[in-house]
């Protein structure tokens, strides 16, 4: 067996009651903190070889041939495939379309392609023999945008599709289209006192987690596999892997491994079935872990976009109608980008009333590199659009951009661009009044507070002087997302529960396939273990395939979903343990007479005493163990002329305030404060809810100010795939980040919750884009805003 990463069960109790709606401390969070915790790349196995991939060099290029005898004859080296010596015809994966080679073949479509995997004695050994590998190319030309995709003659960066969405396109380099009709625009267009229009840019952000790609395969006596992985779906990369490996699912056996962060860059496949295919050809276990320049290549970005935006409204404030075109870069494969193209459709307009509107969202094949799910996915490119455009409204008719937002806001009831009403609440207004009412932070605060460690005052380190050319500028923003799996996906997940007696006390099982990416999943399954079962210790079982799918680790589902899981589940052992003390004690056992009424209503108990006797005596040697699956309400799928549909499930709202000080002769921006109001529903673990939230927001950051991979205009090749040239925020370039919790239950979910960690990334980015436009006066149509976009330099 593998050692050094693969997790063990996690068990909580002991000293707490640490139900719903208490902050209970995270398992492994100490370990996290120490650098004692095991992530993927940490495993071992003591006969193991290592992995490495080829990658093209080019963006666009037929292969003309691949020499791999120098690599093979190379001292050290176990195997070394291409697309030719794959083990089945099922040669593809994808997500939603199947137009990814596990190897390229034929030619190249992005810079960083696989071509070729090596396996070796030593990592550098197979670094050095792939570099052996000779590969002919024939470069072509590359699709790199909107024009060069659809021009007369455009080159076809696939060239025979075959799938699902082909024939809803008017261009085969179009992967997806969806437009969004409703009411008439035109007659609304002639209402209208203002009508404001605008053309953004949002750039390609990487996923920066911080636990690059990695995972060990080892090969099984019966001939299959077991793949330990950091992923965020362990039954969608199973459901892609088996086919390519020519083996049943049931022999692709997969356990999660420590995973350091996601954000949907691990939703899709990366080194998985290269892993699988190695240890398969060799015998032998095969571990791969990308370095960072790997990392960039190796996995989907957020998808770059140029949207098109025409704002009316009355000379009173009140929106007539939205009319926008988004065009989503989706690169060289599909990925997520159908889903992400319903999105950016379907939450166009933000959570405003409008009655007339005309959405068109498309995604693009190019040659640039492949983009799929992050955290928004979608709704964060709209935002920061729509967004823009309510601050040039307002300011075009005198208004206060907070009022006028609040003037336009949805709220439960109201009928969206889709069709669909919002049945449950949508405090939009609320919001804004709580975000605008937050204290402000002190003005040139390094004068007001001599001889402080600046270190300590908000904004620390990050990069303005203190001259006379700083100036303050306040924004405000708000965005709605929707949660869970949309269009008509069964979206659905699966856990297992048991309980039994272990030293006398009883225990609380709880087995589901989520995959823990660092979102408190397994804190809240603990409390919600100890609240239907009434039990004090639980211990959380290692996800992996020998229980039924939860779903990816997504679209601010899992709390939602696979909670809802373990939820029934306890229920239906809260039910079978009721009935077996009952039938064994009936009413006469005075610790079984507490414990069942404790039982009944759902009621945490502490550590010891006589109710957890009482479930004990009533339990004796034996074990009650449920498995069960929870669905959420259906959704359909919108219609692909009209865009009509009960698409989503459930929508989640934030809104921020971004205080910043720019310093207008360098360029420089300190972000000082973010303060975010936010309804969560119910707060389930209320310190894990600040931390998604102040995360996220955090993430938004980032978008506005520093973050973007650069791909070549000319050539579509990579220009920063590295730490070193792609910057993220670090704890120095983080602002103070009060948070605001509402709490409006939704009826339709389990305890009233709310996804969360999405919707503050939408928000934060053009709140700080406002706050820095109303310290500038500049119109700042792009993200991220750049020096030079404030000089006047560039």
């Amino acid at each position: 067996m593998p050692t050094n990463g693969v997790p063990t069960r996690l068990t909580q109790g002991s000293g707490t009651r640490g139900g719903i709606g208490e902050s209970t401390l995270r398992p492994d969070g100490t370990l996290k903190v120490t650098g004692e915790f095991a992530y993927s790349s940490d495993m071992w196995h003591e006969d193991m070889l290592w992995g490495h991939i080829l990658r093209s060099t080019f963006a666009h290029a037929e292969i003309l041939s691949i020499d791999t005898g120098e690599a093979l004859a190379t001292p050290g080296v176990y195997a070394v495939l291409t697309y030719d010596d794959l083990p089945t015809d099922v040669r593809h994966y994808g997500l939603e379309i199947r137009d990814t080679p596990v190897l390229a073949h034929g030619k190249v479509r992005h810079h960083g392609e696989p071509v070729a995997i090596v396996a070796a004695d030593h990592p550098e050994t197979a670094r050095r023999a792939a570099a052996k590998i000779k590969v002919d190319y024939r470069e072509l030309p590359v699709v790199t945008d909107e024009a060069t995709a659809t021009a007369p003659g455009a080159v076809l960066v696939h060239e025979n599709r075959d799938d699902g969405h082909a024939g809803h396109v008017p261009h085969p380099n179009i992967v997806h289209r969806q437009p969004i009709v409703r009411g008439d625009v035109g007659e609304a267009r002639r209402r209208a006192d203002v009508i404001v229009e605008g053309e953004y840019t949002f750039g390609m952000q990487d996923q920066a987690f911080l636990g690059p790609e990695s995972g060990l395969a080892v090969p099984e006596e019966d001939g299959g596999v077991h793949l330990y992985i950091a992923t965020q779906w362990l039954h969608s990369d199973l459901r892609q892997i088996a086919p390519v490996l020519g083996l049943p699912e049931d022999r692709v056996r997969m356990t999660l491994a420590g995973v350091g962060g996601a954000f949907g860059g691990r939703e899709d496949l990366s080194m998985q079935i290269h892993a699988c295919l190695l240890a398969l050809r060799t015998g032998k276990p095969v571990k791969i872990v990308y370095n960072r320049f790997e990392s960039f290549f190796g996995h989907v970005h957020r998808h770059p976009a140029r949207l098109r935006y025409e704002h009316g409204a009355t000379a009173d404030g009140r929106l007539t109608h939205v009319r926008c075109r988004i065009v989503l870069d989706g690169g060289a494969y599909a990925s997520a980008s159908p889903a992400v193209v319903g999105n950016a459709a379907s939450l166009g307009i933000g959570p405003y009333v409008v009655d007339d509107v005309d959405i068109e969202a498309v995604a693009l094949y190019t040659n640039n590199p492949p983009c799929g799910a992050m955290r928004g996915f979608g709704a964060v490119q709209a935002c920061f659009a729509y967004e823009a455009q309510m601050d040039r409204l307002a300011a075009r008719l005198g208004m206060d951009p907070v009022e006028f937002r609040q003037l336009n806001a949805m709220e439960q009831g109201t009928l969206l661009p889709t069709g669909q009403r919002v049945d449950s609440p949508a405090p939009v207004a609320e919001l804004l009044r709580r975000v605008k009412a937050m204290p402000m932070p002190p003005e040139r605060q390094w004068e007001s507070s001599e001889g402080a460690d600046v270190r300590q005052l908000p904004g620390g380190l990050s990069n303005t002087t203190h001259g006379e050319g700083v100036v303050r500028g306040v924004g405000y923003a708000v965005g709605i997302k929707n949660v869970g799996f949309s269009e008509g996906f069964d979206d659905y997940s699966t856990a297992r529960v048991r309980m039994e007696v272990v030293g006398g006390e009883p225990v609380a099982t709880v087995h589901t396939a989520m995959a823990e990416v660092g979102q408190g999943g397994i804190t809240v399954h603990a409390q919600i273990a100890r609240t239907e079962l009434g039990v004090a210790r639980v211990t959380i079982h290692p996800a992996d395939t020998r229980v039924g799918s939860a779903g990816s680790t997504s679209a601010s589902r899992q709390t939602y979903v696979t909670g809802g899981a373990v939820r029934n589940a306890c229920e239906l052992v809260r039910e079978r343990v009721l009935e077996l003390g009952r039938r064994r004690f009936g009413s006469y056992h005075p610790a079984w007479a507490t414990a069942e009424l404790l039982l009944e209503d759902g009621k945490v108990v502490t550590d010891g005493g006589e109710v957890l006797a009482g479930l004990a005596d009533v339990l004796g040697e034996e074990a009650v163990e449920v498995e069960e699956e929870w669905r959420h309400r259906p959704t359909e799928p919108f219609d692909p002329r009209t865009g009509q549909g009960n698409g989503h499930v459930q929508y989640s709202f934030a809104a921020h305030r971004a205080v910043v000080e720019v310093d207008t002769e360098l360029g420089l921006v300190k972000v000082v404060e973010l303060a975010c109001a936010q309804d969560v529903g119910k707060a389930l673990n209320p310190l894990s809810v600040i931390g998604q939230i102040q995360g996220g927001t955090t993430q938004g950051l980032g978008m506005a100010v520093m973050e973007e991979i650069l791909v070549d205009s000319g050539t579509a090749k990579v220009r920063n795939p590295s730490f070193t040239d792609y910057l993220i925020p670090t704890i120095l370039d983080t602002p103070t980040i009060p948070v605001d919790l509402l709490e409006l239950a939704d009826d339709h979910a389990p305890y009233g919750l709310r996804g969360v960690g999405e919707a503050p990334t939408l928000s934060s980015t053009p709140a700080v884009l406002a706050a820095i436009r109303d310290a500038t006066g500049l119109a700042l149509d792009r993200t991220p805003v750049r020096p030079e976009h404030l000089t006047g330099t560039g």
